[in-house]
């Protein structure tokens, strides 16, 4: 019996893809993503004479997985490297090479773009050995991250508050949100008037111009000037002084990259820029279609706009075929990024077959995986239309002393509008000659406020960050997500708005550190590390060069940067030691610990009490809200005899239903943190620390729980604990 061929890849929803395409003569084994890693507990490098040696360690949740592809490697004829083609990917194909003892250059590493059965099977006749200068471009990347981490992290933790963290990108990234907060806190309104007017009872029209100098938005400034003018046209007589009429052309937008696939899905389906990808990841790697199982669309992590040559000729062939041969340019289309740091090593993010329309696709696919799918690809199909051309009317009034301007537009040719929707309505302007007097309707001042930038929202963010070079296509979503995690920022009616600690810490760190959250420093960190994937650059240099200066930098911030621990005495004493308590700031707000820290570790709560309509259930006191580390909460007021308490507002409920007895599953709070529970409790004791969903184990058939796992989201059974990735 011939011995099989072993390929390793990533998740086993692509495992599971893969080997659907391959005969009985390959076994397709999933990493479960990366298997080493530094150690969590130690610093994890160690330095001597400038080299930097990472100290990978392969994690216990990890060494079975590791031993299962160890046995079946010393089974196999071949074992071929199949992660995913960005430098993430060849670190951690590199990482497996290393932890089953094999020798990464010389184990063949195939891939490919897209999970479909051609592109596998033409991968696999075209192996490529792993590339070290991107493996060492990640390595760098980690090692940068981890020193910036480890080292400045517990500095600010020790100088500001506890449990702060520091980072590379992150700090940069939250550097831009407190600097639009700052300009929005400094911005003072002004007044200012516009002036419309309706010309023959239909035709609106601005003033642009009076007494012969051009107005700008802040000329008007007052309701008497604007009162004035007013009072003064409507005495005049008017006539059309000129016509214009241009023809104006709409660009055809390119395909999907990873930022702007982000900020579109952010801005036109509400998603995150985490569950965009988490629902981009499900579809790369493979999804149930007419064809079986099969990724339908491309790597979703690029920077890239290029299109293969045979993509491009079936979403031609669609157009000409489903639309019109009119709807398609002489030469197809081509595009390019115009980010400074990309790498441009993939394809756009497109769908791997066009004739799997998002109306076939909504027979297979959930409302959300629809929704994005769709529009990847109508995007990628409009991308090869030709551009929409409008023509754009300007009639002009003119009276003894002013201009008025009216705007029309008239759509000439649909173009690549014929696909995406969102084009705007028609705007007519009706028949008018030039030297045609017109009558004057109406005249109206209106009043109006300069406003401040607005703060970032998620897809803006991200377009800055892509915009300043910080940070790359895999990094975006993350990025954002720890800033929230770590309580940097609060996202309210999707805008990002510093927390007062985000303030504290960028003033230390640009006092002290400028250059951790200077946008072009860390833009050059990036250029540096596509240096070094490219050879132009050693990695162990690059870390040097950073290392030394960035260390010097600590060590005088130990002794230069005050705390910045607020201590206001209370006027009592400590119960414990007898020294004076102070209020102090924390994670989860003030509260009054012992000044005698930390010798003495007493604290004690701040009660902000406030009364409330409700009324204890257990012995029909009056219940107060107090504040806890999750927010207010009602308490009862007899408090310690009687130690009720309920949540202020009702508890959310989630979408699974509860598998012991069908009940509603709520989110709850206690003391050890949040948890699911039934909503039939006391009847029904049903909980969980995870968030219940919809899915199946697929080993006991119990309720599946969603959580985080290694820096991924997976699905994890409440009972028999079987793990599998969330895309499954």
């Amino acid at each position: 019996m011939a011995q099989k061929s072993l390929i390793i890849v990533e998740s086993p929803a692509k495992a599971r893809t893969i080997k659907n395409f391959l005969g009985k003569n390959y076994e397709v084994v999933a990493s479960k993503g990366h298997i080493r890693d530094l150690p969590k507990s130690s610093f994890g490098i160690k330095i001597n004479e400038g080299r930097f040696e990472p100290q990978y360690r392969v994690d216990k949740d990890h060494s079975a997985v590791v031993k299962q592809i160890k046995e079946l490697a010393k089974k196999s004829e071949k074992v071929y490297i199949a992660t995913d083609e960005d430098r993430e990917g060849e670190a951690i194909g590199y990482h497996i090479a290393k932890a089953i003892g094999q020798e990464p250059e010389k184990l063949p590493r195939i891939v490919f773009h897209e999970i479909t059965k051609n592109a596998i099977k033409n991968a696999l006749q075209n192996p490529r050995t792993i590339d070290m200068n991107r493996v060492n471009a990640q390595q760098a990347r980690r090692l940068l991250d981890r020193i910036v981490g480890y080292k400045l992290s517990p500095l600010l933790s020790s100088k500001i508050q506890r449990g702060l963290s520091a980072g590379r990108v992150q700090s940069a990234a939250l550097k831009l949100v407190v600097d639009r907060e700052r300009e929005i806190e400094a911005f003072t309104p002004q007044e200012y008037w516009s002036i419309e007017a309706i010309f023959d009872e239909s035709v609106e029209g601005s003033l642009v111009k009076y007494l012969n100098k051009k107005i700008e938005k802040l000329t008007i400034k007052s309701k008497e000037e604007s009162q004035e003018i007013v009072d003064r046209l409507k005495k005049e007589t008017f006539k059309v002084s000129k016509i214009e009429k241009k023809r104006r052309t709409t660009k055809t937008p390119p395909p999907f990259m990873t930022s702007t696939l982000q900020q579109t899905a952010s801005t036109q389906l509400g998603f995150s820029p985490k569950k965009t990808m988490m629902i981009a990841q499900k579809l790369y790697e493979g999804v149930q279609t007419d064809k079986g199982i099969t990724g339908i669309i491309t790597y979703m992590r690029t920077d890239s706009l290029n299109i293969a040559q045979e993509a491009i000729e079936a979403a031609r062939e669609h157009i000409k075929r489903n639309y019109s041969p009119d709807l398609l340019p002489e030469k197809p289309k081509k595009y390019a990024t115009k980010n400074r740091g990309a790498q441009e090593a993939h394809e756009a993010i497109r769908p791997t077959m066009v004739e799997f329309t998002p109306q076939k696709a909504a027979a297979y696919l959930s409302q959300d995986e629809l929704k994005l799918y769709t529009l990847i690809y109508n995007r990628f199909l409009a991308s090869q239309a030709k551009d929409a051309v409008f023509e754009i009317e300007t009639i002009y009034f003119e009276s003894q002393s002013s201009i008025f301007k009216a705007g029309g537009r008239r759509v000439v040719f649909e173009g690549f509008y014929k696909i995406l929707s969102g084009m705007e309505k028609e705007k007519l302007l009706p028949p008018m000659k030039e030297g045609q007097e017109v009558k004057l309707s109406e005249i109206k001042a209106t009043q109006h406020f300069t406003e401040p930038p607005s703060r970032y929202s998620e897809a803006s963010l991200i377009k800055k960050l892509e915009s300043l070079g910080i940070g790359r296509p895999s990094t975006y979503a993350p990025t954002i997500a720890l800033l929230q995690t770590r309580n940097y920022i609060e996202i309210e009616k999707k805008q990002i708005k510093p927390t007062q600690i985000a303030f504290k810490v960028i003033e230390v760190l640009e006092k002290h550190f400028p250059d951790i959250v200077d946008s072009s420093f860390t833009a050059k960190m990036e250029e540096e590390l596509d240096d070094i994937a490219e050879a132009k650059k050693d990695w162990q240099k690059v870390l040097a060069d950073f290392y030394e200066p960035f260390m010097e930098q600590i060590e005088k911030g130990k002794k230069e940067i005050k705390s910045q621990k607020i201590a206001t005495p209370v006027g009592r004493e400590c119960p414990k030691c007898g020294s004076q308590l102070v209020k102090r700031s924390g994670r989860f707000g003030e509260f009054i610990a012992c000044s005698a820290f930390p010798k003495c570790k007493y604290t004690e709560q701040i009660d902000s009490e406030e009364k409330s309509d409700h009324v204890c259930d257990k012995c029909g006191s009056e219940m107060i809200v107090k504040m806890g580390p999750r927010g207010k909460f009602l308490a009862c007021s007899a408090f310690p005899e009687c130690k009720n308490t309920k949540p202020l507002t009702q508890p959310k409920s989630v979408e699974a239903k509860c598998p012991e007895c069908g009940g509603d599953i709520l989110e709850r709070f206690s003391k050890r943190g949040k948890f699911y529970g039934c909503s039939n409790y006391p009847k029904c004791n049903f909980i969980s620390k995870y968030e219940p969903t919809l899915n199946r184990c697929p080993e006991c058939g119990y309720a599946m729980a969603r959580r985080e796992y290694r820096k991924k989201e997976i699905l994890e059974c409440i009972k028999c604990k079987h793990k599998t990735d969330l895309t499954e």
